[in-house]
C-alpha cells in the first residue's frame, strides 16, 4: 500500500468517548500512540490496559481499535486501569494490518507503539525503546525482546535472522530459548515482530503503512523490507522487555492460521523479491513445500487444515 491511499481516513470508524493522553507542557518528551487492536477478546485486552498504567514513560496515549467484535468491549476498556484509553469501532474485521492502519491514521503521536492487546508490558518498556530511536534519526523501527507469558525465562523473538529467499521463511533468533544473557545484543536486525513494535511516524509517512491486502500474517515482515528500502534500520533493544501470550487470538495451529501464513509467504515473496528469486521459490514452494504439507494434513486427518492450504497457496499466487 503506497503511502496516500494508507491515509485515506475510515469513513465507517466510531470514535468512543476518547480521553486526553498524558501529553501537556509539563512533559518535554515525545508523544508515543501506543495501538492495540482487539478482537473479541474484551478481557485481554482490559488486563493489557491494566498493564499499560504501570508504564513509566510520562507522554503516551492509547488507542484501542475494535476490529469488529460481537461483544462491545467499551465496558471492559473503562473498567480497566487505563480507562482514557480511546476506542475506535471499526464495525468490521480489517485484521491486523487494516486495523492497526486505522489506529495510526487517529494517532497525535510522534511514534507508534503497535503492540498485541495478549501482551504484559514492563514498566520501563517505552523509556527503553525510546533511548535507541532519539540517538540514530536512521532508526526507523525498535522491537524489544519479546518473552512468552507462560514461560516467563523463555524467549520468543531476540530479532530475525534474514529470509531464506528460497523457502521465504525467517526464523526468530532466541526462539525457544532460555533467556540467559545470550540474546542481549542490542543493534540492527532483518524484520520487527507485529507484537511489539516502536515505528517512527515519518517514516510511516515515507513509506507508507501496513498493507492491507496481508490482512493477518507477514504483514510485518513485508512492512519491515520496504522500511529497509526506504533507507531505515529495524533495531532490536535487548534492554526493552514484553511478555507475550503467544497465539491466544487464533490457536496455535488453526486453519485460519494455516491459509493466511500460507497465502502470505507466497505475497511476501511476490512482492518483495527479484523475478529470478521468485522463479527460484516457485519452484521449491510447488515441488518440495506444497507436497510435504499436504501429506502431513492428510496422514493426520486435518482436512480442514487441508483445505485451507490449498486455499492459502491459490490465492497466494492470485491476489494482487
Amino acid at each position: 500500500m503506497d503511502a496516500v491511499s494508507a491515509s485515506k481516513p475510515a469513513s465507517s470508524t466510531t470514535l468512543v468517548a476518547p480521553g486526553p493522553d498524558r501529553g501537556g507542557p509539563e512533559h518535554n518528551r515525545p508523544l508515543i500512540s501506543i495501538i492495540t487492536i482487539n478482537y473479541n477478546q474484551p478481557e485481554l485486552t482490559r488486563l493489557f490496559l491494566n498493564s499499560v498504567s504501570q508504564l513509566t514513560y510520562p507522554n503516551f496515549e492509547v488507542i484501542v481499535v475494535d476490529n469488529g467484535s460481537q461483544q462491545d468491549p467499551t465496558d471492559h476498556v473503562r473498567r480497566s486501569d487505563f480507562p482514557e484509553a480511546t476506542l475506535l469501532l471499526t464495525g468490521e474485521n480489517l485484521g491486523f494490518s487494516g486495523g492497526n492502519n486505522v489506529g495510526m491514521r487517529a494517532a497525535k503521536g510522534d511514534f507508534y507503539f503497535i503492540v498485541n492487546n495478549d501482551t504484559e508490558v514492563t514498566p520501563d518498556l517505552l523509556d527503553q525503546l525510546m533511548e535507541p530511536m532519539l540517538a540514530d534519526s536512521t532508526i526507523g523501527v525498535v522491537c524489544p525482546k519479546i518473552r512468552f507469558f507462560d514461560q516467563p525465562d523463555v524467549i520468543q523473538y531476540a530479532g530475525y535472522n534474514p529470509m531464506n529467499l528460497y523457502t521465504g521463511q525467517a526464523g526468530m533468533v532466541g526462539s525457544h530459548q532460555v533467556d540467559d544473557g545470550r540474546f542481549d545484543i542490542p543493534g540492527p536486525t532483518n524484520f520487527a515482530h507485529g507484537c511489539a513494535m516502536l515505528v517512527r511516524r515519518s517514516v510511516a509517512e515515507q513509506v507508507g503503512m501496513f498493507a492491507e491486502q496481508f490482512f493477518l500474517y507477514y504483514e510485518e515482515l513485508d512492512w519491515s523490507a520496504r522500511i529497509r528500502r526506504g533507507g531505515y534500520t529495524i533495531y532490536f533493544q535487548p534492554a526493552a522487555l514484553i511478555f507475550h501470550k503467544e497465539s491466544a487470538s487464533v490457536g496455535k495451529t488453526s486453519p485460519l492460521k494455516v491459509y493466511y501464513m500460507t497465502r502470505n509467504r507466497i505475497l511476501y515473496m511476490r512482492r518483495n523479491t527479484p523475478l529470478p528469486q521468485r522463479m527460484a521459490f516457485g519452484l521449491f514452494f510447488t515441488g518440495l513445500a506444497v507436497p510435504k504439507h499436504m501429506l502431513t494434513y492428510a496422514a493426520r486427518r486435518q482436512f480442514t487444515h487441508l483445505k485451507a492450504f490449498g486455499r492459502g497457496v491459490i490465492s497466494g499466487w492470485l491476489t494482487k
